[in-house]
């Protein structure tokens, strides 16, 4: 017993003196010089944060057998009589208490450091958020595909739309000048006395005009949409003309793929003007949710022949318009057309008597008006919109259920009065119905 008591305070002495000699500030003589300090281990240094983590999480390496980690550990303090021994070799009761208290502050320490490091706020960041990797909440994903899926289904609609437009209106300048008609039969005739079979593919009289634009309009209600579009069409006309004539200068033949015979409206300053008309049309008919428009570019023309009006033509060997047919006019000046007014036109219902086209309505353009016919149409327009305004509410009122039904007793009740007079029966269900 007093042999294994020796051996601890043994054990003890030996792990304390090297701790008494670090603290003393020099060597004195007679004693031992303290170790020199242990070089670092070879191999990579582990960052700080890194230590402690090594140091707080358990090793993988294998287990030792319990006699060496016993063997390992430190010897548990001698008993205060023991330490009290000058002549075991150990120290004094105070080198002992210096021992304690410096190891239970750096288990202090360690605790403390974890703690702290928790409590910071990068304790709990993920290393996708170092690195921008962001999750997309799932609400956003299905938000983005439902929207996806309204825009591709916006876009089959307005395909569709586009697949079925098939322009049944159109926006007409009315050529008026007789001269201009003139040439145009001079033109005309020239042509079917080198092929008459062609007689029926030329434009009638009366209907020579230049397409400012084509539309679809499908029900009267879509009409009247038209014609209010025309109608916001005409300030904007006066402003791109301030107040000038517009005048159309009419030079040349040409042709569409030899299959539609134009005649050509020659370049000059009024080209600009029309073109920005065209293109008013264009937007202010598209903002009042019309169809309109084409693709191609707009290049007005007189049309005079189309061979589309005769397709049986092609079966008797007529495929296209020879040009050497109008030759002859290639240079020739037809003359001078004045803009009067803009008409909306229907391509399928019938002419006029004159061989004009049917018109829903018309604008003046210029300071003075066409004539009493203009006056009359905008009078008629005034007083058709009135009299639409006005069925629209009386149709709104009959389809209420209550008018529906005041109608019924008061048709039910002139009835019964009617055949109590013939004295006769009533029948409820047929009244009713």
């Amino acid at each position: 017993m007093q042999l294994l008591r020796g051996l601890r305070l043994w054990g003890l002495g030996a792990s304390a003196g090297p701790l008494s000699a670090a603290r003393a500030p020099a060597a004195r003589p007679g004693r031992r010089p303290p170790p020199r300090p242990r070089a670092p281990p070879a191999g990579p240094q582990l960052r700080p944060g890194l230590r402690l983590r090594a140091r707080l999480a358990p090793s993988p390496g294998p287990q030792l057998p319990a006699a060496a980690a016993a063997a390992c550990r430190d010897p548990p303090p001698a008993s205060a009589a023991a330490m009290e021994r000058p002549g075991a070799g150990g120290i004094n009761s105070s080198e002992g208490e210096n021992v304690s208290k410096k190891k239970e502050p750096s288990e202090e320490l360690e605790a403390n450091t974890v703690d702290s490091l928790v409590d910071l706020p990068f304790a709990t960041v993920d290393i996708k958020d170092d690195f921008g990797i962001t999750d997309v909440p799932q609400k956003n994903l299905e938000r983005s595909k439902e929207h996806e899926r309204i825009n591709k289904d916006q876009i089959k609609k307005r395909e569709k739309k586009r697949k079925d437009y098939q322009p049944n209106y159109f926006l007409s300048i009315p050529i008026t000048s007789k001269e201009i008609t003139k040439g145009i039969k001079i033109l005309q005739n020239a042509i079917i006395q080198q092929d008459q079979r062609l007689a029926k593919a030329m434009s009638g009289d009366g209907s020579f005009h230049i397409t400012l634009l084509v539309m679809q309009l499908l029900n009267e209600d879509e009409v009247n949409i038209g014609i209010d579009a025309l109608l916001d069409l005409k300030p904007f006309i006066e402003e791109i003309l301030q107040g000038k004539p517009l005048t159309l200068p009419f030079e040349g033949v040409d042709t569409f793929g030899n299959q539609v015979g134009f005649v050509k409206l020659a370049e000059g300053d009024h080209m600009n003007p029309l073109l920005e008309i065209a293109d008013a049309a264009k937007r202010t008919f598209q903002e009042r949710g019309v169809l309109a428009g084409e693709s191609r570019t707009f290049k007005p023309h007189l049309t005079f022949m189309k061979l589309s009006k005769t397709p049986w033509l092609r079966k008797k060997g007529v495929k296209k318009i020879d040009p050497t047919f109008y030759e002859k006019f290639i240079s020739h000046r037809f003359g001078e057309e004045v803009v009067r007014r803009i008409d909306l036109c229907s391509m399928l219902k019938k002419k006029q008597s004159n061989g004009y086209y049917h018109c829903e309505s018309s604008i003046a353009i210029g300071k003075k008006p066409i004539g009493i016919q203009d006056l009359i149409n905008e009078a008629l327009h005034r007083e058709r919109m009135a009299l639409q305004s006005k069925v629209k509410q009386i149709k709104e009122l009959l389809l209420k259920p209550e008018t529906q039904a005041k109608i019924r007793r008061e048709l039910f009740e002139g009835r019964s009065i009617n055949n109590s007079n013939q004295g006769s029966d009533v029948d409820f269900s047929t009244t009713l119905t």
